[in-house]
């Protein structure tokens, strides 16, 4: 969310490999594959993995991407829940890489992606995200709700809006702005009736799901298992509270109550041990039922919030989610959805964690 950009270097083959695409592009020979059935690999049944936050543009992530085994996963399927990269070449690269490995792979946008500042076209984020979902569609790479064996896989489109959070603000600090803080005010550039200072943004991506709904009611109707995802988060209890965390205002820019709404009417108000959501954003694994619905995150993040070891993960990773028509145990390290999992959540406690306090010299 809250980063500085390292530009990454292509080494000669995978320029040669970028220019190939754009004349594939180009003369119409790339050709978007259907999803069929038969996701099956040494005896095991369908396998779905999960990652989010890739954040490319750092070497190191990029690296990560490249050492993934090019045979280990070859008959599995990968959601992937946004902030792949800002650069758009390195979001080429990246969702290239992971085709190559991965026999489908699903993808829906985040805030980074969305990012204009250091692009050579000019053009806004939304121009930019139609660039983004026409090069997934000529790569092969599915934006759109699918069924593969049995199994619903329903991506969602998301924006946040301030208005998501309702918890008891932290007074008496000196806590940066939105502006200052979140770059997303600065790097998006939106058409005039667009801001992220309301909720037309939230909205707008929410309303983007629409020209899908016959599908979605396609996959109600005949799977008994759906996994949904979206890049933001569709419910507050989802992230620290505010006094746990390092900007305590994060809250204000991370979701969507229409998110929510909208996974609610795929999974059903009390929903069931086969309904999950796998989320991104904030960059905090977490994985914990919560109205009868489990919510996943499993981010890679920045390198330098892998090591603080409570931020996503590099052995771990891509996570597997669904298993042989059964969805996976928690396996990996959640640091706060397990601190939530025997603390109860109190929000209206405004006092800072001692390490917030610190942060901001108080103690």
């Amino acid at each position: 969310m809250i980063s500085c950009l390292s530009l990454y270097s292509y080494s000669f083959c995978e320029k040669i490999a970028l220019k190939k695409y754009r004349r594939c592009v180009k003369r119409g020979c790339i050709k978007r594959p259907q999803v069929v059935s038969g996701a099956k690999k040494d005896g095991f049944g369908l396998r779905v993995f999960v990652l989010s936050d890739l954040h490319t543009d750092y070497p190191e992530n990029m690296a990560w991407v490249r050492s993934l085994s090019t045979k280990r996963h070859e008959k599995d399927v990968l959601l992937v829940a946004g902030d792949v990269a800002e650069m758009y070449d390195n979001f080429i690269l990246t969702m290239s890489l992971l085709k190559e490995r991965f026999e489908y792979v699903f993808f829906v946008p985040g805030n980074h992606d969305l990012w204009c500042r250091w692009e050579t076209e000019d053009f806004d984020s939304l121009e930019k995200l139609n660039k983004l979902l026409d090069a997934c569609k000529q790569l092969g790479v599915e934006t759109n709700p699918a069924v593969i064996d049995g199994l619903g896989i329903i991506p969602l489109f998301s924006w946040y809006h301030e208005s998501f959070d309702r918890e008891d603000d932290i007074v008496g600090v000196r806590i940066p702005s939105l502006d200052m803080a979140c770059k997303d005010f600065h790097a998006c550039k939106w058409p005039g009736n667009l801001s992220n200072r309301d909720t037309s943004l939230a909205l707008y991506f929410d309303l983007m799901n629409e020209k899908n709904q016959n599908t979605v009611k396609q996959i109600q109707s005949t799977c008994s298992q759906i996994i949904t995802f979206s890049h933001f988060v569709p419910r507050q209890e989802l992230c620290p509270e505010k006094r746990m965390l390092f900007y305590p205002k994060l809250p204000k820019i991370i979701g969507s109550d229409w998110l929510e709404d909208r996974i609610r009417s795929i999974h059903g108000v009390e929903s069931s041990s086969f309904a999950c959501h796998v989320f991104g954003h904030t960059h905090f694994c977490w994985d914990a039922v919560v109205d009868g619905i489990r919510y996943v995150q499993a981010p890679l993040a920045y390198p330098r919030e892998r090591k603080r070891r409570m931020n996503g993960g590099e052995t771990w990773l891509p996570f597997c989610i669904y298993l042989d028509g059964e969805f996976g145990a928690k396996v990996m390290p959640c640091y706060w959805s397990d601190y939530y999992a025997i603390n109860p959540r109190t929000p209206s406690n405004t006092e800072l964690a001692p390490w917030v306090a610190r942060f901001y010299n108080l103690i």
